[in-house]
Parts: structure tokens; C-alpha cells; sequence
């Protein structure tokens, strides 16, 4: 079968077809759709089909990197057969439809530039119309990660699209097969890409996309996923706290932050609004490991990512809760926890558990007997701390506001700097002799109260007689 190849498009060399019946073609093989893999395939399919061997039938899965191939090449013949097999795409299954997107993978470039990706995701839509009732409305109710997320307009989109749901999960995992690029020209199509997203249904689909994907650990990866990443993180903020919860708000957190590319901008609007809710929080909740991409650099070896807690007590300090005395008390019991909870760990250096003590105002904790639990066990598995190490560590506790339990462990205690010891028990004496002088003063007012009850009682004048009630006329 004669291959008419338009020579202008390609390198060739050829010989003098007088002396020899047969031209060499070089082709360069990332130029070619498919590669050494698609020239094979249009070879066999050419060759094979002019009755030598089994003839290759054009279907789903090689019909995409046909067509680009015959277009390539000029094949005229083999474009018309492509072009006719395209025509019912429309009339395709659903998962026909999604084979033939997944095989232009390897071609994509070349897919999208002749126009047949646009033709097969419209294809695609038209075969879902949940799909189809996503498209965003106009511009106007477009959010970015500042805006508020608490507007009526994104109330009732998510109002609208809460009862289909439960219907729209059978398409996640279907889609789940396709390269991130292809699920970013979709989202595109439907007009809810990045800041224009504030649909819940597909909100989920793409936590669901990423969380089922793997990993990134490539620059070029990251990259290809950090639009998707980005589109997720502002559907969580539009749709607000009505929906996703601070438990919820942390989980989405760990899919989107692990190694996806999420941009510092929307990563720092998606920590506000945990920070905000930081007295929702559990202790497992905090427990969001450091062995991240985008906290290897700077969690210093840590188990657990102690820099994100940091930040997000900051946030909730500074918000408008600082004045909310049980929401900061509430606060400060989770972080004493949590400081029992990362204290083992051996590559925890004192600044940072200093700092996580200190992040919080003295009004947050009643009682310091979890502070000094958490700095018992830090002591216990980092037995070569110097003296002014722990003098340090120590420094964190109110003696004050110590129990007389854990003032006499911490008397016993040998990790404790002796210097220490005595602050802490001449506190608790100054607190206790306090104590007694408040309850001998409150005594000595409740006596001078009586005193002054009884000298009242005494120069009050007689009491009128039983006679002097009556009026006049009776006398």
C-alpha cells in the first residue's frame, strides 16, 4: 500500500526511485503522535489491511491516535475512515467515550491542537448531565481566596446541586482513570476552573480525584496537579463552615497539601479558616504528619508537622475568639495534649515546643498540670539537655497555677533544675499563704458585717404596739 506523505511537513530522504523502487522516511519520534508506538501502529494498520495479514479493525481505544496519525501524514484514505468512525462519538457509551480519552494520553498535545479532545470531552458532558448542570454561573459570583464564603448566592448553587449528590458519585471513580491535564480541560469546559469554582459536587470529585492519585513527587507533577489542587481549595472556601466542618477542613488539608502543588496563597486561606475553628479541633486532628514535600524543608525531621499547629494557633489567637475565654481555655487543654502527644519525638528541638507552650495567653489554661506533664515526658526522651535547656523548658509553667500534687512531683523530680524546684515550691507557698489570708480576710468581713447588723438592731427604735396600728376613731 502506497503511503502518500505530505513531504513538506517532514525531513526526508530519498533516492533515485529509477534505481531503486523504495524511499527511506526518517520521522522523528516525539514529533509523531504515539511515538515508535503510534508509527507502528499506523504501519500495521496500513500494511496489514492490504490483505497480507489480519486486518487491525478501527475502534475506541485506536481510533484517537489513528485520526492524529493520518492527519500527521496526509493519509487521506485512512483520514476519511478515522473521520467517519468520530462522526457517532456522540452516540458512544459512556466508557467508550472515557477509553477513547484515556488513549490520547501519549498524543495529547497533538489531540488538542487538531481539535479532537474538545470534540470527545463535549462527548463526554453530553453524556452526563450531571456534568452538564455544573457550569458555573456568571462572573459576578466568582470567588477568590479572599472573598467571603458566606453569601447568599453560593447558599442556594449549593442548595440547587445538594440534592443530586448522592447520584453524581457513580462518575468519580470513572474519571479517576484520566491524566490531571484532561480533568483540567474539562473543568474548564464547564466554566469552574480555579476561582470560578464554587460547585459542591465537583468539589468533591476532584478531593476524591487527588486523594485517589498518587502522590507527586516531581516538579513537572506538581505542576500538573496544582491547578486541580487550587480549583478544590476554593470550592471549600465558598461553599463556607456550613459544610465542611474543622475535622473536614484538616482532611482536606493533608489531600491537598501532600506533594500536589497547592500554591502558598490558597494554602494560607485554607489554614485561616482552620485557624478560625481551632476550638473544634481533636487531638487526632492535629496529628497531620511532616513527611510531606511541602514540609520536608522545614519540619527539621520531625514526625509530626509542628509548624502548620504553630501557624494555626497563631490564626485563632489572633481572631476574633482571643476574647473568648471558654473557646482560648478550650484551646489551651487540646494543646497541652498535643504537646504530651509530639514530646517522644527525638528530632523535636526545645524552640519549637517552647513555642507551641508559649503561643497561647495565660488566661487559656486554669491549671499548668498538663504543661508540666508534657515537659516530663520532653525530659524523659531528651535526657542530654543542658541546664539552661531545661531551665528554659521549664520556664513555661505558672507555678502558680500548678496543682500541690504536681508541685510535689515536679519536688521530685530530678530532671527538674534545682533552682527551679525552689521557685516553684516558694510559689506555691506565697499562693497558699495567699489563700489562707484571702479566706481569713473574707472571715474577718463577714464578722465586721454581723457586728454592724447587730448595732443596727440595737439603736433601731421600739417597735410600734399592736394598738398604735389602729386608726384614731377607734380610740
Amino acid at each position: 500500500m502506497m503511503m502518500m506523505i505530505n513531504q513538506d511537513q517532514k525531513k526526508t530522504t530519498t533516492t533515485d526511485q529509477n534505481h531503486h523502487p523504495y524511499y527511506s522516511l526518517e520521522i522523528d519520534d516525539d514529533e509523531f503522535p504515539g511515538g515508535s508506538y503510534g508509527f507502528e501502529l499506523f504501519s500495521r494498520f496500513c500494511y496489514n489491511n492490504g490483505g497480507r495479514r489480519i486486518k487491525i479493525k478501527i475502534n475506541v481505544s485506536n481510533v484517537s491516535l489513528l485520526h492524529c496519525c493520518s492527519l500527521f501524514l496526509g493519509m487521506q484514505n485512512l483520514l476519511q475512515h478515522t473521520q467517519s468512525f468520530l462522526q457517532d462519538m456522540f452516540y458512544w457509551s459512556w466508557n467508550d467515550i472515557i477509553t477513547c480519552l484515556k488513549s490520547c494520553e501519549s498524543f495529547v498535545v497533538y489531540a488538542d491542537s487538531c481539535g479532537l479532545l474538545q470534540k470527545l470531552i463535549s462527548a463526554l458532558l453530553a453524556q452526563n448531565s450531571d456534568l452538564t448542570h455544573l457550569k458555573s454561573p456568571p462572573s459576578s459570583s466568582n470567588y477568590s481566596p479572599e472573598t467571603s464564603s458566606n453569601s447568599s448566592s453560593s447558599e442556594s448553587i449549593n442548595k440547587q446541586q445538594s440534592s443530586s449528590n448522592k447520584s453524581a458519585a457513580w462518575w468519580f471513580d470513572d474519571l479517576i482513570v484520566l491524566p490531571p491535564k484532561f480533568i483540567e480541560k474539562i473543568i474548564k469546559r464547564l466554566g469552574s476552573y480555579g476561582t470560578n469554582n464554587n460547585s459542591l459536587i465537583l468539589t468533591k470529585f476532584l478531593l476524591h480525584y487527588l486523594k485517589r492519585s498518587k502522590a507527586a513527587t516531581t516538579t513537572s507533577k506538581s505542576e500538573s496537579y496544582g491547578g486541580l489542587a487550587n480549583t478544590a481549595v476554593n470550592g471549600v472556601i465558598s461553599v463556607g463552615k456550613s459544610t465542611y466542618s474543622c475535622r473536614k477542613l484538616l482532611w482536606v488539608l493533608r489531600v491537598v497539601g501532600s506533594g500536589f502543588g497547592l500554591s502558598k496563597e490558597y494554602r494560607a486561606c485554607l489554614e485561616k479558616k482552620i485557624g478560625e475553628m481551632l476550638d473544634e479541633a481533636t487531638l487526632d486532628d492535629l496529628m497531620v504528619s511532616a513527611g510531606h514535600h511541602y514540609d520536608q524543608v522545614y519540619s527539621g525531621g520531625c514526625v509530626y508537622d509542628v509548624n502548620l499547629v504553630l501557624r494555626l494557633i497563631s490564626i485563632f489567637v489572633n481572631s476574633r475568639h482571643h476574647h473568648h475565654c471558654q473557646k482560648m481555655k478550650k484551646v489551651g487543654r487540646l494543646i497541652d495534649k498535643y504537646l504530651s502527644e509530639i514530646s517522644p519525638d527525638h528530632n523535636l528541638n526545645i524552640s519549637k515546643f517552647v513555642g507551641v507552650a508559649q503561643s497561647l495567653p495565660d488566661f487559656a489554661r486554669d491549671c499548668f498540670d498538663g504543661m508540666y506533664t508534657a515537659i516530663d515526658i520532653y525530659l524523659q526522651s531528651h535526657p542530654r539537655l543542658s541546664l539552661e535547656e531545661r531551665s528554659n523548658l521549664c520556664r513555661c509553667l505558672n507555678y502558680e497555677k500548678l496543682s500541690l500534687e504536681a508541685c510535689k512531683e515536679l519536688a521530685k523530680n530530678p530532671k527538674i533544675p534545682p533552682k527551679i524546684t525552689i521557685e516553684a515550691l516558694i510559689s506555691q507557698h506565697s499562693n497558699k499563704r495567699n489563700d489562707e489570708n484571702m479566706s481569713l480576710g473574707r472571715m474577718q468581713s463577714r464578722v465586721v458585717m454581723l457586728e454592724e447588723a447587730c448595732m443596727l438592731h440595737v439603736h433601731r427604735p421600739p417597735t410600734t404596739t399592736l394598738f398604735s396600728t389602729f386608726p384614731t376613731s377607734f380610740c
